[in-house]
């Protein structure tokens, strides 16, 4: 799909008139199926959480089944959450400001801020001029030989799996979502504050009824499964072999869509738990999609399924993957740096010099074709 998408101005125009007509019909939320998929969400939430408080009288491994169980239902409240913030889930925008706080209160997610957030985030996906606000950490093989000592090792750090999918995620959304960026407008800085006293409240409150000690057991638990999972979701469908990125200047929002946001091809009760976000390549390409049209969009037109499929097992893989490899346009593992040259100096140590592409010295940020407005 490639040549396909990346070609001249001309062709990425009719590209992206051919895809806005495609994606149109499915942009439309159904308020019955909105409200239904929040009930079936929010109802078996507040039951897991009953039943896992109760649980912990009786034996811990039941407790964890119904833990485990929880988070996939957070997964759900946080894709609806997700929605919301695309303002796709209900036509009302106010139904979706209210909806989308009340699950971000759930899912320790500031509305505002994150909307804020998440939509720079679709602006530059793919981006290698833009990778600031809602991106995984990743540096060009360029970047990282060029990087100090220190820089590489925290780099290491972060990218190390347990620290990425575990201990990363409980960082952010039980402390870093607690503060606002000074770069986040007065509103979106409110809503973090708002948020913070909503979640004080409902944890005083179960805290009065369980104990303090069984709310956090449970509250750290639930939010630890369902924040490695969403973390897990967002990595894989952005870092995988064939992925798309370029320089802002050949950036191109259509190809980095489809060719820069995977296919995770799910086994249906996942997909399910997950909102339906393995069909990342139609979210990337119009946000405006509610999830459970996603799929009812991916098999409309053979163009969207010409993309890559990135399915359970094989997607592990992505884990080896560390930096990304300019030149050659690829994801590669440290193991690459071993086969770059070595200076011819007493000290040793990797070239400085494995192909450097030219970069803009400045630019103002493309309009892309199909982001939502905020």
């Amino acid at each position: 799909m490639r040549d396909d998408l990346i070609s001249t101005p001309g062709k990425r125009q009719g590209n992206t008139l051919a895809w806005k007509k495609l994606v149109a019909r499915y942009e439309q939320p159904s308020l019955w199926r909105s409200v239904f998929q929040f009930v079936n969400s929010l109802v078996p939430y507040g039951v897991l959480w009953f039943l896992i408080y109760r649980s912990l009288a009786v034996s811990y491994w039941i407790t964890l089944l119904l833990v485990i169980l929880a988070g996939g239902f957070v997964m759900r409240l946080f894709i609806i959450h997700h929605d919301c913030g695309h303002g796709s889930f209900f036509k009302s925008q106010r139904a979706n400001n209210i909806v989308g706080f009340v699950t971000g209160v759930l899912t320790f997610t500031p509305y505002q801020f994150w909307r804020w957030k998440h939509a720079v985030h679709h602006a530059g996906s793919g981006d290698l001029d833009r990778r600031d606000l809602g991106a995984v950490w990743t540096l060009t093989v360029q970047e990282y030989l060029d990087a100090p000592f220190w820089k590489r090792l925290v780099y290491r750090l972060v990218r190390n799996p347990f620290v990425l999918l575990v201990v990363a995620p409980s960082i952010l959304f039980l402390i870093l979502h607690r503060f606002a960026s000074a770069r986040a407008s007065k509103r979106d800085r409110r809503s973090v504050h708002w948020t913070n006293l909503a979640i004080l409240a409902v944890a005083v409150v179960l805290s009065l009824v369980m104990g303090v000690k069984a709310y956090l057991m449970i509250q750290l638990s639930v939010m630890t499964v369902a924040g490695t999972v969403g973390v897990w979701l967002f990595y894989v469908q952005h870092q995988f072999e064939g992925v798309y990125w370029q320089r802002h200047g050949e950036w191109d929002y259509t190809a980095a869509a489809l060719q820069g946001s995977s296919y995770y091809k799910l086994p249906r009760i996942l997909q399910w738990f997950s909102g339906n976000i393995g069909f990342h390549h139609i979210h990337h390409l119009s946000p405006r999609i509610p999830n459970y049209n996603l799929e009812k969009c991916h098999n409309g037109d053979p163009l969207f399924q010409r993309v890559t499929t990135v399915t359970l097992l094989p997607s592990l893989k992505s884990l080896t993957f560390r930096l990304w490899d300019e030149p050659n346009r690829r994801l590669v593992s440290y193991s690459y740096l071993r086969t770059l040259p070595r200076r011819h100096s007493p000290g040793g140590g990797y070239s400085r010099s494995i192909g450097r592409l030219p970069r803009p010295q400045s630019h103002q940020p493309a309009k892309a074709a199909g982001t939502h407005p905020r």
